[in-house]
């Protein structure tokens, strides 16, 4: 099988509501906010699972043994290219502001949601702005620190 490209098939969007994070709709990520032509290059941090280890060994082991503990997500945030003018992420990506982050890879940027697409779903509440410092040669840019508030769906399927 030949390997995938990623450049240019990540499709991120901003959906206020979502019934199902299962199987969202078609209709509900269209109506969500597209995000990846502002996002930078690295504007996806965090939104990949860390599983902690618990220590299952004895005072008599030999042998160090663990099962799988929590999973969590440390340091979630979307980092954007600044807009001239009406900047309506910026407006709309405010601090409390709850939503879901949905992530589709490996399908061309462009293609419109449709039904058996895979995506990632994360429930989300959005963090206050943070305004990077300026530097030489480089656009202005800010974060948006992603707390995620529920266990999001990382193999959903779009209805």
């Amino acid at each position: 099988m030949p390997d995938i490209v990623s450049d240019g098939k990540t499709r991120v969007s901003w959906v206020t509501t979502i019934a199902n994070i299962a199987a969202p709709t078609a209709a509900e990520l269209t109506a969500g906010i597209l995000l990846q032509s502002t996002l930078t290059a690295d504007g996806l941090a965090g939104f990949q699972p860390e599983t902690a280890s618990v220590d299952t060994s004895s005072l008599a082991s030999t042998f160090n043994t663990s099962v799988n503990g929590r999973t969590g997500f440390d340091g979630t945030m979307l980092r954007f290219k600044k807009q001239s003018g009406t900047d309506t992420i910026y407006d709309t990506l405010l601090r409390d502001v709850a939503g879901y982050v949905v992530i589709r890879t490996g399908i061309t940027e462009s293609t419109a949601w449709s039904a058996s697409q895979k995506v990632r779903v994360y429930p989300a509440l959005c963090g206050e702005v943070s305004h990077l410092d300026p530097e030489e040669n480089s656009l202005e840019r800010y974060e948006v620190p992603i707390a995620i508030t529920a266990t999001p769906n990382l193999r959903a399927t779009v209805a």
